[in-house]
């Protein structure tokens, strides 16, 4: 399966009719780079679509992933243009959980 050591999380919306090219495009103004081994998410403006752009090494993935109900608990622009994630908290994410509450090894760290 695809490797992936660090998760990043962009608080700007992309447009979710971008493409491959353009996901990278946005990954490289954001974050600098697309390192080897990373996730990017970008969330629209309504927060009800995702997607992932990963490198593995090799080349680029991009998947989406959509809620039919509700949203993703994105993140304040307040904080910074971008947040690493820890792998509990991508998964309480892509399920539209409240991440922010997941600390290391899924401790709720708010109420």
């Amino acid at each position: 399966m695809i490797r992936i050591d660090e998760i990043w999380l962009a608080t700007e919306p992309m447009d979710m009719r971008a493409g491959p090219d353009t996901a990278l495009a946005r990954v490289v103004k954001v974050f600098g780079e697309a390192r080897p081994h990373a996730a990017y998410l970008f969330a629209n403006k309504r927060g009800n679509r995702m997607k992932v752009l990963i490198h593995d090494g090799l080349g680029i993935w991009l998947c989406s992933r959509r809620l039919h109900q509700g949203r993703f608990s994105w993140t304040e622009t307040w904080r910074g243009d971008r947040i690493a994630l820890t792998p509990e908290q991508l998964q309480a994410l892509v399920q539209g959980l409240p991440w922010q509450r997941m600390g290391d090894a899924g401790v709720i760290t708010v109420v």
